[in-house]
């Protein structure tokens, strides 16, 4: 019996994917449940299990964008299991039957070096003169083929060294990230605000409790659960910012899924914490372990990255002094955190040296004003620089849960 394998729904609105890699060879033996294929969607990349055991008979090639629904490889589930790992039967070699061929001279002709007519055209286009290119046509005549490969030479080309170029086809999820990023970048009024943070009490906590919060709860006390808990306290105070636009209304929401955008394999992933207001500083850290987990190992799914409110990313992990983050759609506001630099500041009067982060607050002025914008942002600080005051409520073991 001959099992047609379709492609299952990612998720809602999602109508085709694109193979990325066969993990299997046609005419394999597969298992049940065995993955067969990673496939990628405009959110993410899935893996595909085969549905039965049997011989597999591949129907789509690797870089194929294949609707949902539609089949994708046959299963001979009547196929015998091979026994044992015996190699495939390989054709005896073949003798090469060698042809002695008299060597004709080059000559130059007066075709050699010079363009057709559709080459020329591409090569005026590009600003590239026929001479510094060679002919592979008839005679070293310059064809169209060869006038789309040139590249134009910036300044005069070297006498050593490799200048090989390589064009390869964009994964359908970086097609749809830049897709996204440039509809928001006409599609709404995005300003940046910015701010400096002095990080230096939340070194003082994390050198005094990290050791303990870690053997307590088996996680790590980073700065992601100060930073989320933070936002979700300036949410708050300014809803507003916890909002999106939906036609010719706005949408507040009164719960704070927020967003944390993580690199995975497949390029930058944004997985949703869900209810951050109800969560402690271990349940952050927990769950952005896991995420992040799940991100780096291509486990991640559709269902945890979509329905985020606000989201927070964090540049500074690849040495980023400042950036204006781009809005993550349909939500209006980031926050960017960027790297953690020593410098000058003035303390009570006294030039000291502080550890110092800017933070960068992206939002869309079409339904956020700058009252909120950087009142938002002000709150964020004022949070980060009292945290045992603001954040845990001046009982920092209570708040840490040791």
């Amino acid at each position: 019996m001959i099992l047609e394998m379709k492609v299952p729904s990612p998720g809602e609105s999602i109508t085709e994917v694109e193979i990325a890699t066969w993990l299997v060879e046609d005419g394999d033996y597969v298992e049940k449940d065995q993955p067969i294929a990673e496939v990628d969607s405009d959110k993410a990349t899935l893996e595909l299990p085969a549905e039965e055991s049997g011989i597999i008979t591949l129907k789509a090639a690797e870089g194929d964008a294949v609707a949902v629904g539609s089949v994708v490889c046959l299963i001979d589930m009547s196929a015998a299991k091979p026994e044992g790992d015996a190699p495939k039967k390989e054709e005896a070699p073949k003798e090469e039957k060698k042809e002695v061929v008299a060597e004709t001279p080059k000559v130059e002709t007066y075709a050699t070096g010079t363009a057709s007519p559709a080459a020329k055209k591409v090569l005026a286009e590009k600003g590239i003169e026929a001479s510094a290119i060679k002919g592979t046509g008839k005679d070293g005549r310059i064809t169209k083929e060869d006038a789309v490969n040139a590249v134009p030479s910036m300044g005069t080309q070297p006498a050593n060294g490799s200048r090989n170029t390589e064009r390869k086809k964009m994964s359908m999820l970086r097609r749809k990230v830049a897709e996204r990023l440039v509809t928001v970048k006409n599609e709404t009024a995005m300003l940046t605000t910015f701010n400096e943070v002095n990080m230096q009490p939340i070194f003082d906590l994390r050198k005094q409790y990290k050791d303990a919060f870690a053997a307590k709860h088996n996680v790590g006390l980073g700065f992601m659960s100060f930073f989320t808990l933070a936002v979700v306290r300036a949410l708050k105070m300014y809803p507003e910012v916890n909002s999106m636009i939906d036609g010719d209304f706005q949408v507040i929401n009164d719960f704070h899924d927020i967003s944390i955008a993580v690199s995975g394999p497949k390029g930058l992933m944004v997985p949703v914490i869900r209810n951050a207001e109800n969560l402690s500083f271990r349940g952050v850290e927990s769950e952005v372990k896991r995420l992040a987990l799940r991100a780096r190992d291509g486990q991640i799914t559709i269902d945890e990255m979509t329905g985020g409110t606000f989201t927070i990313t964090n540049g500074g992990v690849f040495g980023s002094m400042l950036s204006t983050p781009i809005i993550n759609p349909p939500q209006s506001g980031i926050l960017g955190m960027h790297n953690i630099v020593n410098r000058p500041m003035a303390v009570n009067g006294q030039v000291v040296i502080q550890p110092i982060m800017y933070v960068a607050l992206s939002y869309d002025h079409r339904i956020i004003d700058g009252r909120e914008s950087v009142g938002f942002l002000v709150a964020v600080k004022e949070a980060l620089e009292n945290p045992v005051e603001i954040l845990m409520n001046n009982n920092p073991e209570k708040a840490l849960e040791i």
